[in-house]
């Protein structure tokens, strides 16, 4: 049996060397497949202009894309055109797979007032690039109902530093100090990801993918300055909503037995500052 993963970014790319660990056989499809790892069978293929090459063994399939940039037409492009040629590809090889995993956002909550979020809270996006996101998932619902929707936070990890960076300039933008931000180490996005398709019987058509310790930003500003032994950053408020001010929920995605390896940004921003990007099967 393949799993065909969909995007092999960064994200994808963990996911994909996770579960040929646990002896499954993978299939990557990314732009440029050539830079992949050995260990994935890649296949070169641009989901936004064509269909990819379906293995009649196909058992699980995990989308995982990345757009480019944040241009409404790269992420039309990226999320509904690619996710669609994929769907279509599955029907052209008469294929159905067993599950189906779909990769989204928490961005698609437009909350602002600081208070809770699960998923029974309705996703309110209606413009722009998380508008996007929520016509993907919607699409996929549309076409295989039984699939699962993981909306991840904001992910950092193994070369997603930024706020590192800012406290080693010493100058950091918030959008407001008392806004709460909502994250997930990038390995523990992916361990979720192979959760969900191999070790949950019968999953929910929607999960959030969040550690445990929604806090605001500057908080994390202060646990790294302290870390790496620098000043506090000179803190610059943007009045952004971008993100939006909410509190995460990851209590459904935890009762299936799932177990955060990070579950603060303590514990993962250590890891990063410790150089401890290996792999956790």
């Amino acid at each position: 049996m393949t799993v065909l993963i969909a995007g092999c970014g960064d994200l994808g790319t963990e996911v994909g060397l996770r579960l040929v660990a646990l002896g499954q056989h993978v299939v990557g499809l990314r732009r440029q497949a050539g830079v992949l790892p050995a260990a994935l069978n890649g296949q070169s293929v641009d989901l936004a202009v064509q269909r990819p090459v379906v293995p009649p063994d196909t058992d699980i399939v995990i989308v995982a894309i990345a757009a480019g940039n944040p241009d409404p037409q790269v992420y039309r492009a990226a999320y509904v055109t690619g996710l669609a040629n994929l769907l279509d590809a599955l029907d052209d090889a008469r294929v159905t797979p067993r599950r189906f995993l779909l990769v989204s956002s928490t961005a698609v909550y437009d909350v602002n007032d600081g208070s809770d979020v699960d998923e029974l809270t309705p996703a309110t996006a209606a413009t722009g690039t998380d508008a996007i996101l929520l016509e993907a998932e919607e699409l996929l619902h549309s076409r295989i109902p039984a699939a699962v929707v993981l909306r991840l936070a904001g992910i950092y990890g193994p070369g997603r530093e930024r706020l590192i960076g800012q406290v080693r300039s010493g100058r950091a933008a918030v959008s407001a100090r008392t806004r709460l931000t909502n994250r997930i180490h990038r390995d523990d996005a992916a361990a979720a990801i192979v959760h969900l398709v191999l070790g949950t019987a019968e999953p929910e058509p929607l999960y959030l993918g969040v550690d445990s310790a929604p806090v605001p930003s500057v908080e994390v500003l202060d646990f790294l300055a302290a870390e790496l032994g620098l000043p506090q950053p000179e803190i610059t408020e943007t009045g952004g909503t971008r993100g939006g001010d909410k509190r995460l929920s990851n209590r459904r995605l935890l009762e299936t037995g799932f177990t955060l390896a990070y579950p603060s940004y303590r514990e993962g921003y250590r890891a990063v500052l410790a150089g401890d990007g290996v792999r956790h099967p």
